[in-house]
Formats: structure tokens, sequence, C-alpha cells
């Protein structure tokens, strides 16, 4: 699903993203420039990405 429409940026390059080590929306506006332009993609970037964040912590702590 599209998230930024000004950037053409995906849910998925999100996920991507804080995979890689992103883990806040300053960190998402460097490396993909979401919520850069018109700033209407921000709530819904930041539920991305805090989802992203708790899966993350859910597989790490699975596999400790």
């Amino acid at each position: 699903m599209y998230v930024c429409i000004c950037h053409g940026i995906t849910e998925q390059q999100i996920k991507d993203s804080t995979a890689e080590g992103a883990s806040s929306m300053r960190c998402l506006k460097t490396q993909l420039a979401i919520a850069s332009t018109c700033g209407k993609c921000s709530q819904v970037a930041k539920m991305v990405l805090d989802e992203s964040l708790l899966d993350l912590a859910v597989e790490a702590k699975a596999v400790a």
C-alpha cells in the first residue's frame, strides 16, 4: 500500500527501512523523504513505523 503519494513510498519500504535500523520518523524522513512535502502521510507512516518496530522486538525476543 502506498503511504506517501508525494514520494511514492510504500508500507514495505518503511518496513525495510525499519529492518535496516530506522527507529524514528526523523530517520524515515532522512532516508525516504516521507512526510517532507505535504505531511498528510505522517500519521500512517508513524503507525507503520511503530508496528514494524514492535514486530522486530517480538522477533528479537523469540530468537533470544
